[in-house]
């Protein structure tokens, strides 16, 4: 029976509605279970870092929500709650951890649909050390293994999103940036590469469109979002290999830096990952922050701090990479459902 008001749904916690929603909630612990046992096997440790920082985070287009510190005798200070664990979690590699794993709450502002949540669980783990696997290969690994272990659990056989499957048993598709490009959409990324109106005319050529304050980040997001959706059909689809432009928390290649050591998974055209081989030159990362927040401040009228702790704890950090994986995603996918609050027990107030 529905007692909302006559126009209105049932909130998720009327009981006929959670009698509904219950197996995939159920089927959500499930896939957490076997993943949190996988991580064990690997000898990662579990920790838990704090979700209030003094920056959600310094990239340009994700938004944090700010909450106020009263500290006792002191003024209000601005905090926000963290878009990712990211910054803390490279303070324990700094003091000596190896292998961390955070089941995280994040909060990201402004998104929210089918496949985002303004607050969701975030995965991210760390391989740190020259002797402890810590290639960015070694992470895209893991990745792998992750989706093969939650497909298990799903108990479907494959991925699904949207009508759409993908087999994460099978051997994944390694396209790199430049290669996506060239057979989505018919450029030269090489060619085009920090030349702005190269990459316009490449872009206006293919009947896409070009507005005259956008950068050559803006251009390139334009492209990437159109070939995103053709990515991890039938198979999972590891795209590598990123401009270091594109790339802000991660090292350039050795054996050519116009390219950063990042990778996205995708299954079913859905974004499943992000993992870096992780940059540690304090000098390059402030740089960095520094011209991603100038570029927020122009687009969007605003800046975050740039977390001075976090920098200098760069300096002592060793060599390392790491993945941030959306859990509620794969989730949604290897269970066949088709929004993402089917596995959030209690979804974000709309």
């Amino acid at each position: 029976m529905n007692d909302a008001p006559a126009g209105t749904a049932r909130p998720f916690w009327h009981p006929e509605n959670h009698a509904d929603r219950r197996p995939m909630l159920l089927g959500r612990g499930r896939v957490k279970t076997v993943l949190r046992r996988w991580f064990e096997d690997q000898g990662f440790i579990e920790v838990e870092c704090g979700a209030v920082q003094l920056s959600p985070g310094n990239e340009t287009h994700l938004h944090g929500f700010a909450v106020i510190w009263r500290p006792d005798g002191g003024a209000e200070q601005t905090r926000y709650l963290h878009t990712s664990p990211e910054f803390a979690a490279k303070k324990l590699l700094a003091a000596g951890e190896t292998r961390i794993v955070d089941f995280a709450r994040v909060w990201r502002n402004g998104e929210q649909g089918p496949l985002h949540s303004p607050e969701f669980t975030m995965i991210e783990w760390y391989r740190a050390g020259k002797g402890s696997g810590a290639a960015w290969t070694d992470v895209i690994a893991d990745t792998v293994a992750l989706a093969r272990t939650a497909q298990d659990a799903g108990g479907n056989g494959v991925l699904r999103w949207q009508g759409r499957s993908c087999d994460a048993a099978a051997e994944p598709e390694m396209i790199t940036c430049q290669q996506a490009f060239a057979a989505h959409a018919g450029i030269d990324l090489a060619a085009c590469l920090n030349d702005r109106d190269a990459l316009a005319a490449e872009i206006a050529r293919i009947g896409l469109s070009v507005r005259a304050d956008d950068n050559w980040s803006d251009l390139f997001s334009r492209v990437i979002v159109t070939i995103e959706p053709k990515l991890g059909d039938g198979r999972l689809t590891i795209l590598t290999h990123y401009p270091v432009c594109e790339a802000a928390l991660a090292r350039p290649c050795p054996d050519d830096t116009r390219w950063a050591e990042r990778f996205e998974a995708y299954a079913c055209g859905v974004e499943l990952a992000n993992g870096f081989g992780e940059l540690t030159d304090a000098a390059e990362q402030r740089r960095r922050f520094v011209a991603d927040m100038d570029e927020k401040q122009r687009i969007y009228a605003r800046r975050y701090p740039i977390d001075e702790d976090f920098i200098a704890a760069l300096g002592h950090m060793p060599p390392a990479s790491g993945v941030a994986l959306g859990f509620d995603r794969l989730a949604l996918l290897a269970l066949g459902g088709t929004h993402i609050n089917q596995v959030i027990w209690t979804p974000f107030p709309a």
